[in-house]
């Protein structure tokens, strides 16, 4: 038995009760209706990214780009105990989009995109930088849709390692991936609530300067392994490993 899909609305709370009826349109809607090809009877999740869920049957399709659904219990999810939000260096051509793809449905509670020393694509302050960030946001958006996730992303401006450094103290725990780190992801020290900062570098890696800099505002470096991972896929990897440790997996 296959998970109903998920949609995404402005607000379930201001949804009507169970039993009653509302009406799924807009950009939702016509994907329900036209690509999803929903039909009556059939189940779907309505969620606002926030943790608000309703479960609901469609009765109608009207057109090609509404649904009448009938809600059947309203619940809200709690936020996990510990955020990792991933500050993702920006990688080249679609592999930036693919890392923060896997790592939306690896769990990954927000982004940071992450100007640093090494990376070869450069997003600038114009509309080209605008462009690419909602690249971003909308890749993401989608992950978490196909993954049904109550809790949907975080995508903040990108920011430079100075940046970086000082979003380090408002971090209960901040790790920075890296091969030479003398500390294992497996055994670090992780909070039992709060947010952790993952720091994935470039293609060419964080470089020594960097890597002092962040260290110095108390990030910590681990490594994974000893297999050196691409920096589409480090973060995916080491959120899987992070859900294990912090119970994001326990049932």
């Amino acid at each position: 038995m296959t998970t109903a899909p998920l949609f995404l609305v402005d607000d379930v709370g201001s949804l009507p009760g169970p039993g009653s009826d509302t009406v799924l349109d807009g950009p939702e809607g016509r994907h329900a209706a036209t690509v999803r090809r929903l039909r009556p009877g059939e189940a779907l999740v309505l969620s606002d990214g926030r943790g608000g869920l309703a479960r609901a049957e469609v009765v109608d399709v009207a057109g090609r780009d509404a649904l009448t659904v009938r809600l059947h219990e309203v619940t809200r999810v709690a936020a996990p105990a510990v955020r990792v939000v991933v500050a993702q260096a920006l990688v080249k051509g679609d592999r930036g989009e693919l890392a923060v793809e896997t790592a939306t449905e690896a769990g990954a509670d927000g982004f940071v995109p992450w100007k640093a020393a090494r990376c070869v694509t450069r997003w600038d302050d114009g509309p080209r930088g605008a462009k690419a960030l909602e690249r971003w946001r909308s890749t993401v958006r989608e992950a978490a849709k196909q993954a049904r996730r109550p809790w949907q992303p975080d995508v903040a401006g990108p920011v430079t390692t100075a940046q970086l450094a000082a979003r380090v103290g408002a971090a209960d725990t901040t790790l920075v991936l890296h091969e030479s780190a003398g500390e294992d992801l497996a055994s670090v020290a992780l909070p039992a609530a709060g947010e952790v900062l993952l720091a994935v570098g470039p293609e060419g890696g964080v470089d020594d300067a960097e890597l002092d800099r962040l260290a110095e505002a108390g990030a910590v470096p681990v490594r994974m392994g000893p297999e050196v991972l691409r920096a589409s896929t480090a973060a995916c990897v080491a959120l899987g490993a992070l859900a294990v440790r912090t119970g994001r997996w326990a049932r």
